[in-house]
């Protein structure tokens, strides 16, 4: 499991990743305009209640420190949006990418597929 690596400077605790969070509709405007990549990361049986057309799913339980960089591969030109059920575990993962420096930009859909369905975005 990923965990927030905080570090500590003279006795100072400094949080070291840095992720951004957007909303449904901006990851939504992102997707329809070829600027964004959305993963899925929550687990199989997840997938069964709804998703989003167009994202790839890369279970979080498959996920580890060592193979993270191979398993969420963005395309060139493309913004990094991760979401979840509710957003914590997308949450955590894209952290852990930006604090090991995996990326460099990020996004992390607030509310995850709940919020997405609440826009009314179209789900299968």
């Amino acid at each position: 499991m990923f965990q927030i690596q905080q570090r500590t400077n003279k006795g100072v605790t400094i949080a070291m990743a840095e992720i951004s969070e957007i909303d449904a509709a901006t990851a939504k405007a992102w997707m329809d305009a070829g600027e964004a990549h959305l993963v899925d990361v929550r687990e199989d049986p997840e997938l069964m209640q709804a998703s989003i057309e167009g994202a790839a799913h890369v279970p979080m339980s498959a996920l580890t420190p060592e193979n993270i960089a191979e398993m969420i591969a963005v395309p060139e030109g493309k913004k990094l949006v991760l979401f979840c059920a509710i957003g914590q575990r997308s949450y955590q993962i894209g952290a852990f990418m930006a604090d090991q420096e995996i990326v460099g930009e990020v996004y992390s859909m607030a509310g995850g597929l709940q919020s997405w369905s609440q826009e009314g975005l179209p789900v299968k």
